[in-house]
């Protein structure tokens, strides 16, 4: 293997992010998805949000490298409230320290070469600098993959629930915790 690194992402990598969201996203979820979502993804809106994220957006955004390849990377920052509360509504008591991981995905042919786990490391340990003392991810229930990268990791759902409408056809996420120290950091 090349040499496999973590960095902050720059604007200039918006279009690689880009790239390998909608690709992970067709190739992973396309069991999830109804093809007509998936099809209708357009790039260059994902693009200019991932720009814009990268250049004035309060998250934080990771990219894995490999050799002088971008390969995956990884959004997140503070939980917003609606995220992290119970199912009944309620606020935790930790809310300031939760950090949301909103995205973490590595391009299915790097898969299985650790860039997963080094992003979250590398993530864990910006968070937790910055006050973070858990992490909350949300999981598509079906996706077994990452449940069982996350269950590596140390997090487990947590007993939140949510149904989001793909296209028409329902999608069950749960919502996983867990720590921010990981033996993943580097």
């Amino acid at each position: 293997m090349a040499d496999a690194d973590v960095r902050v992402a720059v604007p200039e990598d918006a279009a690689e992010i880009t790239r390998i969201q909608l690709t992970t996203w067709r190739t992973a979820y396309a069991e999830l998805l109804p093809a007509e979502v998936l099809d209708g993804l357009d790039s260059e809106a994902t693009e200019r949000q991932w720009y814009e994220t990268l250049t004035s957006g309060p998250a934080a955004v990771l990219v894995a490298t490999e050799g002088p390849w971008v390969v995956g990377f990884c959004a997140a920052g503070p939980a917003p409230e609606a995220e992290a509360a119970a199912a009944d509504g309620a606020v935790p008591s930790d809310l300031a320290e939760v950090a949301l991981v909103s995205a973490l995905l590595v391009e299915p042919r790097w898969g299985r070469r650790g860039h997963g786990g080094r992003l979250l490391g590398a993530m864990a340990q910006r968070l937790a600098a910055q006050g973070a003392t858990r992490g909350i991810t949300w999981v598509p229930e079906a996706d077994t993959a990452s449940m069982a990268f996350f269950r590596s990791a140390g997090w487990a759902p947590d007993g939140t629930v949510r149904t989001l409408d793909a296209g028409g056809r329902p999608l069950r996420e749960l919502r996983l915790s867990g720590p921010m120290g990981l033996s993943w950091a580097n």
